[in-house]
């Protein structure tokens, strides 16, 4: 088998996107000398859900208190804040209003009052007649703002992850898929394709591996599941948990019609649904984005509905958590669908917040994927979900807010590696 790699490292990094990035950037910046190499599929790094974000920096007002995602939001907005200062990437803090359009929906907005309150968030309730001066379009019963919400181009973050990686004498390896790991008493080995090359492999030791395959995640943790002894970390569940990848689909305004929304604009969540609605994003870049749903992807990477993978769709749809997920949510799933396919319901739903808005208004836009954890039992696992085996720590499950928060998931991620790798 070709050597295309050295055949010794100190850590293996799998996954180029924003979390892989940060937490390769974080270990060279706390152990300088080591020998750090970042293993990516694509040919760019941050080129799924890193890249295919709506770019907001979370205030974390939304997650469980004492949650990983409720903790680690709010000390990785402060640490990401001042690296884009740090090393002159352009962010905003433009604040954001949640809004209750009917008053169905207080109920669920003095929930988040409550969440804000319990995890440190700033915010201010305020009147219709004020709602109306900070978004004029927008029509709703009650409201709050959300002033340290912010916006960034999280493609430059994974760049300057990138360069900082490789200032500090890491590596970048593009193009390299990792298909498998194996861990035994002296390290870890990593095999599989390298897409530079017509007929390239390569097969690296490392002396441990942290996992941040994103899509990819429940594919590699079997592959360590059996070699490796469980040894599950307080907040996951030794149960088996498989990625469902669910598409988000986006409109954006027409340039003429971006006045519509100033800042962001978001609706209040539903409580039994781990999405957060339709709702309006000015981006860092003057676009306003409008979206997305959430329906199921044909594939792992299945930006289109075109995009199918029979094999990984007949694995999902076989999978016990799926079928009980569907039976639990079908309506909801019917009703993103039915945004998915129809311009038109897509528009109602947007026109909950904004009225006047018409489809006329709106042209495509992207698409992106999110990798959900979803337990045998149904259950979507709503908070952050990290495993550690010895020589290897899985990050299995990381949505919204990752891209906020990838700086303090490094630090966490390390210190779980560490416990049970103290001389990694």
């Amino acid at each position: 088998m070709k050597h295309s790699l050295s055949p010794s490292v100190d850590l293996a990094v799998v996954g180029g996107g924003i979390v892989g990035l940060a937490t390769a950037m974080t270990w060279l910046q706390t152990r300088p000398g080591q020998r750090v190499t970042v293993l990516e599929t694509e040919s760019r790094v941050g080129q799924h859900q890193s890249g295919h974000n709506s770019g907001v920096i979370h205030s974390g007002i939304y997650y469980q208190p004492g949650s990983e995602k409720a903790l680690l939001c709010r000390e990785g907005k402060s640490k990401l804040e001042a690296f884009c200062d740090e090393y002159r990437i352009r962010w905003e803090k433009c604040g954001k209003v949640v809004v209750a359009t009917d008053r169905s929906e207080l109920s669920s907005l003095e929930r988040i009052i409550d969440r804000a309150e319990r995890n440190g968030v700033e915010f201010r309730r305020i009147t219709t007649d004020e709602l109306r001066k900070l978004e004029p379009a927008v029509a709703g019963v009650d409201a709050i703002v959300v002033p340290e919400t912010g916006i960034v181009d999280y493609g430059s973050v994974c760049d300057a992850y990138r360069h900082r990686i490789e200032e500090m004498g890491g590596s970048v390896q593009l193009g390299f898929q990792v298909q498998r790991l194996d861990a035994d008493d002296t390290g870890v080995r990593l095999a599989g394709v390298d897409h530079n090359q017509s007929v390239g492999k390569f097969d690296i030791r490392a002396r441990s591996a942290i996992v941040c395959a994103g899509l990819h995640s429940d594919a590699l943790v079997r592959q360590g599941d059996s070699v490796a002894s469980d040894s599950d970390s307080a907040n996951t569940s030794s149960e088996e948990v498989r990625i469902i990848p669910f598409r988000g689909e986006y409109y954006e305004l027409r340039p003429e019609r971006r006045g519509l929304c100033r800042n962001l604009i978001y609706p209040v969540p539903d409580p039994a649904f781990p999405f957060l609605g339709v709702h309006f994003t000015r981006m860092i870049d003057g676009n306003v984005e409008c979206g997305p749903n959430a329906v199921l992807a044909l594939a792992r990477e299945g930006y289109r509905w075109r995009d199918i993978d029979v094999r990984y769709l007949q694995r999902t749809l076989g999978y016990s958590g799926f079928r009980r997920l569907i039976q639990k949510h079908w309506r909801k799933g019917l009703g993103e669908m039915n945004r998915s396919l129809r311009k038109s319901a897509f528009v109602t739903a947007l026109q909950k917040l904004i009225p006047e808005l018409r489809a006329s208004d709106l042209i495509p836009a992207r698409a992106g994927v999110r990798a959900q954890a979803v337990r045998a039992n149904g259950e979507l696992v709503d908070d952050f979900l990290f495993r550690s085996t010895p020589k290897v720590t899985h990050v299995l499950n990381a949505p919204s807010p990752a891209a906020t928060a990838s700086l303090a998931i490094a630090r966490r991620v390390i210190e779980q590696h560490q416990n049970l790798n103290p001389n990694s």
